[in-house]
């Protein structure tokens, strides 16, 4: 993906950003990440049903990288099961640290394939997922 597409994916994600706006329904669980580092917080709700994502929304201020990660990986979860939302998220986090992916399964997602040159832009990458984990681990115990 060269340098320009990767540029307009993340700023048109940023500008305006999918799934913005949280409803605080019955049926969503909701979790919070930050970057102690930084201004990013953000919250993601997920409603999951029968063992599939169908919903996905979220809200918070934080950078260009956390927002649009956050809006393509909402938009690419929406109709997944877990399974499958589990192991896009180990592909992302391969791509982000580096590891072995699938560059298939990424998309858009692969407008983040030089963030390790930024160490300190990782987090801010991941920070999606990491809350979306949160949300997944709630989901699978039952609570």
């Amino acid at each position: 993906m060269d340098v320009e597409l990767k540029r307009e994916i993340i700023l048109d994600n940023y500008n305006n950003p999918y799934h913005k706006g949280l409803k605080n329904e019955i049926g969503y669980k909701k979790a919070n990440t930050n970057n102690e580092s930084c201004i990013d917080n953000i919250d993601i709700e997920l409603k999951v049903e029968d063992g599939k994502v169908v919903d996905a929304n979220f809200d918070g201020e934080a950078c260009a990288i956390s927002t649009s990660a956050t809006s393509i990986f909402l938009r690419k979860i929406i109709g997944k099961s877990v399974d499958e939302v589990k192991d896009l998220i180990e592909n992302y986090e391969n791509l982000i640290n580096e590891g072995d992916y699938n560059i298939d399964k990424l998309g858009e997602l692969m407008a983040y394939d030089t963030i390790y040159m930024q160490p300190n832009r990782k987090h801010c990458a991941l920070l999606p997922v990491d809350t979306i984990n949160k949300i997944l681990k709630e989901v699978e115990s039952g609570d």
